[in-house]
């Protein structure tokens, strides 16, 4: 298959995620269900950047790779070792989310920046930026509709308007937008 084409499929971030994750000396193979668990693998590490950004802001400062992410990746370019690594620091980003650690949180989010960053896999990247075919005048739009429909969802629940509130969750789920209730409010994400 043609990159072109599988990229029309699945996200580039995704298909470059699939392509590092194995060692270069490993014979890869391709399959859809390949790509699609690299898509969702992807989509968890940047569901704990987004989660994260809410709890500590975007614009943490920068910190170096941890030690053992820069080990493996000296060790022959062992990414499968420097992927345990970086899955290993989404862990306990998500663990310490759940608990509240916002301390912990900073350092594992700026840890998962920084190691997607060597991986070529930022999303804020400039690389990555037009991926979704969409630019900022339609980002903001989407943003300012979910935001309306979340309103509405949340004036439906405070009226225990349960059957209302789950309708307009799986109306937005129909388009692809997972909404995900925290102790701050509903958040929402796009998903392939």
């Amino acid at each position: 298959a043609l990159v072109s084409e599988v990229t029309r499929r699945f996200p580039p971030r995704a298909v470059r995620f699939y392509l590092v994750a194995p060692h270069y000396r490993s014979a890869i193979e391709f399959s859809d269900t390949s790509l699609s668990e690299a898509t969702a693998a992807l989509e968890r590490i940047d569901h704990f950047v987004h989660r994260a950004e809410t709890v500590v802001g975007a614009d943490e400062p920068t910190r170096p790779v941890p030690d053992d992410f820069a080990a493996a990746m000296n060790d022959d370019l062992s990414t499968p070792g420097a992927m345990a690594v970086l899955y290993n620091a989404v862990r306990e980003g998500n663990q310490a989310l759940t608990a509240n650690d916002a301390p912990v949180v900073a350092e594992r989010l700026a840890e998962v920046r920084a190691m997607l960053g060597v991986l070529g896999l930022d999303p804020a990247a400039p690389e990555w930026s037009d991926t979704a075919g969409t630019g900022d005048d339609l980002t903001a739009v989407v943003d300012a509709l979910v935001g309306a429909m979340l309103e509405q969802r949340q004036a439906a629940r405070q009226r225990k308007d349960y059957a209302t509130s789950d309708r307009i969750r799986d109306q937005l789920a129909e388009l692809g937008v997972q909404v995900t209730d925290t102790p701050n409010g509903p958040e929402w994400e796009l998903r392939r």
